[in-house]
């Protein structure tokens, strides 16, 4: 088994921005942003950084830059990064719904270590002060978008036609009455490769809130599509917003599995290739006795489950993964260690989970394991990463960029909130 080595001491992340790390091949430089907490090294003077860790894959040198001191203590506000055309990197990042401004700043030529001055653009005429969080950089047709929860709590996008020197309002991507906290919690995934196209996965609400179902849709042509190409929207991101559940279900609330009931989903991962996309889903196996519970915010939440799911001419097939365990948190009982798939290989993930898939023993911490399919997600064969931590590991990334390499990031420690952690960001470095 392969060393991890530590390249920030002090860092955590949320999952809904990418890419949250990045490489740049022709540079050999690994980017990968993360949020400092008063419990790590650096304390309260450290505490709510926005920081770039810059690592060398050539050599292993490593530094740590940040974008804005002492920001917010909250993983939510790590930074989407996108590498411009012109050599320059593009960082973007937003507060927890504290504040109306979507932020960012832009690199000198080839140099992740420098930036040029801190920018905003401020929604609250769109948001009527009630704030935006959440940064999700993605191309179509020529046009750079930066998905946000923003208006109504709604996903919603900015657009810029000079790769993010200037930004501009561009709407929802869809709408319905907020119930609970906030609307969609949606991931993205762009391609290069044709069709020219953005998927998502969204669900309804909070899954604290309510009982999720999780739906898939893609942008392409300036129409919102259901996953058989049937168009939903003609002008996507105008006035008229649809809702979500119009796009196709993917994994439907209160559906059953070899026998029990899944609920309350949560979306975890989506990845294009070629002409597939693959995505991890999240459920509850949770029947409490009075369902009103379900609802509680300290309700405990021992059984959760990963699923694959694969897009293939236009029809999803959809899977038990494996098992996600406990609620990662007591007071957010949907949180989970997650799962990424490779961005370059459908048929290979890492997954952060206390049941070892391989048998179904439960473990002391969230050990990572590699998943690897040769069938589409039927069946797998899994390999340990971490064994035997004295802490979790958590949130794992497979850094796109380079089709060459699986640099696999992840942080590990101790976490009791988004806002309170005390662990450091790791790196496994492979060529394939």
């Amino acid at each position: 088994m392969d060393a991890a080595r530590v390249i920030n001491d002090n860092g955590a992340w949320c999952w809904f921005q990418d890419e949250r790390a990045v490489v740049d091949p022709d540079a050999g430089v690994l980017v990968a942003g993360s949020i400092a907490a008063p419990e790590g090294p650096g304390g309260d003077g450290r505490a709510g950084n926005v920081e770039l860790t810059v690592v060398d894959l050539r050599s292993g040198a490593t530094d740590v830059v940040v974008l804005h001191e002492r920001f917010e203590a909250d993983d939510h506000d790590v930074p989407a990064l996108w590498r411009r055309r012109d050599g320059r990197w593009l960082a973007v990042y937003t507060k927890h719904k504290t504040d109306d401004l979507t932020r960012w700043r832009i690199s000198e030529p080839g140099d992740p270590r420098t930036w040029g001055p801190e920018q905003t653009f401020d929604w609250s005429e769109f948001t009527g002060g009630r704030g935006v969080t959440y940064s999700n950089l993605h191309e179509l047709d020529g046009r750079l978008y930066c998905f946000a929860r923003a208006v109504n709590d709604d996903p919603c996008a900015l657009v810029s036609d000079d790769e993010g020197d200037t930004w501009a309002y561009a709407g929802k991507l869809f709408t319905r009455p907020k119930v609970g906290y906030v609307n969609g919690y949606t991931r993205y995934v762009s391609s290069s490769s044709e069709p020219a196209r953005i998927d998502l996965i969204t669900t309804d609400h909070h899954p604290r809130d309510y009982n999720n179902s999780i739906y898939h849709g893609y942008l392409e042509a300036g129409a919102l599509h259901r996953a058989d190409g049937t168009v939903v929207d003609p002008h996507a991101l105008d006035a008229d917003a649809p809702s979500q559940v119009e796009l196709t279900t993917l994994l439907a609330a209160d559906s059953v599995w070899d026998s029990e009931p899944m609920t309350h989903c949560w979306t975890v991962d989506i990845r294009r290739g070629g002409d597939e996309v693959a995505a991890i889903l999240l459920a509850r196996h949770d029947t409490p006795e009075k369902p009103e519970e379900a609802f509680a915010r300290e309700h405990p939440v021992p059984d959760h489950r990963f699923f694959y799911a694969r897009l293939t001419e236009g029809t999803w097939q959809v899977r038990q993964l494996a098992k996600a365990g406990h609620g990662l948190l007591v007071h957010e009982n949907d949180y989970t260690g997650l799962v990424a798939i490779d961005p370059y290989d459908l048929d290979s993930l890492y997954a952060s989970t206390p049941i070892d898939p391989r048998d179904g023993s439960a473990l002391k911490h969230h050990e990572i394991f590699h998943g690897r399919t040769t069938d589409a997600g039927a069946t797998w064969t899994w390999t340990p990463v971490t064994e035997n931590s004295t802490g979790d590991n958590l949130r794992p990334i497979v850094a796109p960029g380079d089709p060459g390499r699986v640099p696999l990031l992840w942080f590990r420690g101790h976490m009791t909130a988004s806002q309170h952690y005390d662990c450091e960001v790791v790196l496994l470095d492979r060529l394939r």
